[in-house]
């Protein structure tokens, strides 16, 4: 049985009140989530009151899943959950900068952006995602940092990352592209000159 396959039949056990099959979607899900709401959250504390909130809601919520990924539903409560409190201590942009047409939509592509297809995963791998790592990305806006990690961390495809940041698939391309020359250029810094070159080599290729 598919992961897919196996949370769609948890989540129907565990809409019926059985919560066993909840707590085998938590035990699956709760680093996943905790990992979300740290990066956008950026402190361990309120990380962990995000991803504990958000298990509460998706429980409570459990009747509105409509099938397909359990994990792109929940990351979409979790980002929901830390945007709420960030709203809240005014931590939170209401209006992101990005790019825009003369329509005032978000262009989803520029003849400047990296290939979208270049990923910074080895990079972040071979740092083993140290505090340096994750201090860049915090200094990342978050729309670039959301993309950012569930592509290149959580190997989301660009259908999944669309649907859990709820845009479109070409947003979600530019957006990662943006993140990813950010995090060449920052990285700079952390990286070793043969790890830098591997690293520019595959943003840039």
């Amino acid at each position: 049985m598919n992961t897919q396959i196996h949370d769609e039949a948890l989540v129907l056990a565990a809409s019926k009140g059985d919560l066993e099959a909840f707590n085998q979607l938590v035990l699956s899900y709760q680093n996943l989530a905790y990992h979300h709401a740290y990066s956008l959250m950026g402190d361990p504390a309120s990380a962990e009151d995000v991803a504990q909130e958000s298990f509460v809601k998706a429980f409570q919520a459990l009747g509105s899943f409509r099938g397909g990924s359990f994990r792109s539903w929940l990351l979409r409560i979790v980002t929901n959950c830390a945007y709420d409190i960030l709203r809240r201590s005014q931590r939170y942009p209401l209006q992101p900068l990005f790019p825009e047409d003369d329509d005032g939509e978000e262009l989803e592509s520029a003849p400047w952006l990296a290939d979208p297809s270049a990923s910074v995963q080895d990079a972040v791998e071979q740092a083993e995602f140290s505090e340096e790592i994750r201090g860049l990305m915090e200094q990342l806006p978050d729309a670039y940092r959301n993309v950012l990690t569930l592509v290149d961390i959580y190997q989301f495809d660009y259908s999944e990352a669309a649907q859990t940041l709820r845009v479109p698939i070409g947003t979600v391309k530019s957006r990662l592209a943006r993140a990813r020359l950010q995090m060449r250029d920052m990285l700079k810094g952390v990286l070793d000159d043969t790890s830098l070159l591997k690293t520019t080599n595959l943003l840039c290729s």
